[in-house]
Parts: C-alpha cells; structure tokens; sequence
C-alpha cells in the first residue's frame, strides 16, 4: 500500500472509531448519584411536560407505564419543589438536586417520559425572598 494511501485509511479508521466511541460513551446510562443537594451545589430545574395533544389520554398514560416513567421519575434524592397540571400544556416539575447529578435526571426523562410528552428545560432560581423584600421595602412594611 502507497504511504498516502495507508495515511488516508489509517484517519478514516480513526475518524470512525472516535465517532463510535463518542456515541457509545453518549448512550451509556450515567451512574445513579447519590450527593445530597446542598446551598452550595443544588440546583433548581424545571421541566414542562408537554403532552401529546392529539393522542387521549389514557394511551399516553398506558405509554408512560410501559416506558417506567413513575417508578424512574423522579430519580431517588431528587427533589421535587412543585408539581402541577397546567391546563392546555402538561404538567410543569420543578426540582432540587446537585448539579452533578443533571445528566442521570436528564436521561430518566429521554428514557421514559419521551413520546407521550415533549419536554423544555429551564435552569430556576429562587427569588421569592429578594422579590418580597422589594415588595416591602417598596410599601414601607
């Protein structure tokens, strides 16, 4: 074999074992965490559930129990700040966890909650206090 030609198949060999490498290592399931959320590395997530309009409901939730979705989600040690039904969109979680345990809740929900639900995350802080200290401020409380 020609010495440009061997250079040619030896990086298209290694081009591909790096892409499968990557897509492996992408589908690999993260390992259950077990850190605890604290002031210092928690972080607020929330998620809208947004349900599949067009299907009834009782065959997204048949969907949901095949796929595990109530026993996976959510994951253990996560916890859950609010959960409600919006009415027209789905339900919307939020919930409390270390952020290195992002990547484990973000594959509980691609894993069972994907298909009867279409999903949009965002990252959520508590502003309660700040807002209502403004508030009184504001009124002379």
């Amino acid at each position: 074999m020609r010495p440009d030609r061997r250079t040619s198949v030896m990086a298209a060999l290694m081009t591909s074992a790096l892409a499968l490498t990557s897509t492996t290592m992408a589908q690999t399931a993260p390992p259950q965490g077990s850190a605890t959320a604290t002031a210092d590395n928690a972080v607020l997530l929330t998620v809208f559930f947004k349900h599949d309009q067009s299907r009834p409901l009782g065959e997204l939730n048949a969907q949901l129990d095949r796929q595990g979705f109530a026993k996976a989600f959510p994951p253990p040690g996560v916890e859950v700040v609010s959960w409600y039904v919006m009415m027209g969109i789905g339900q919307v979680i939020t919930l409390r966890f270390p952020a290195s345990r992002l990547r484990e809740v973000n594959r509980v929900i691609e894993d069972t909650a994907w298909g009867p639900y279409r999903t949009e995350f965002y990252p959520t802080y508590d502003y309660k206090a700040v807002g209502m200290a403004q508030h009184d401020k504001a009124a002379g409380n």
